[in-house]
């Protein structure tokens, strides 16, 4: 499967979904990130079943700065629209398939519960 090219207008509509999202931002005159790249295109190719996106963060400033990435390539995973990984800096192909693995493995019942009982602890 081929990478998408998220922006404002498309990143909420990809994130709704229950398929895993990884995401990758990153800029074009980033050296890292043009390393990175290519690894994950191939780890992309592994895993049809996930959803490996791209955010040019010099187009798509407004969401770089929601996200508060200050450092790229910065990779996000969301499943059911939560952020279950985040992490700056580029990572070798094992390092990449390993969070790809991981990340279906999370157990989101459970993470739907600790959000719910943290956003009453924090109303009470």
């Amino acid at each position: 499967m081929a990478t998408l090219d998220l922006t404002k207008d498309n990143f909420e509509h990809v994130v709704s979904g229950d398929k895993t999202v990884i995401i990758d931002f990153w800029a074009p005159w980033c050296g890292p990130c043009k390393m990175f790249a290519p690894t994950f295109e191939a780890v992309s190719e592994q895993y049809p079943d996930v959803v490996f996106a791209k955010v040019n963060t010099e187009e798509e400033q407004e969401l770089a700065g929601y996200f508060n990435i200050r450092s790229i390539p910065t990779l996000m995973v969301f499943r059911e629209k939560v952020i279950i990984f985040s992490q700056a800096g580029a990572l070798p192909k094992s390092g990449l398939e390993q969070i790809v693995q991981k990340s279906q493995d999370v157990d989101m019942a459970k993470v739907h519960a600790e959000i719910a009982a943290q956003g009453q602890a924090a109303t009470a």
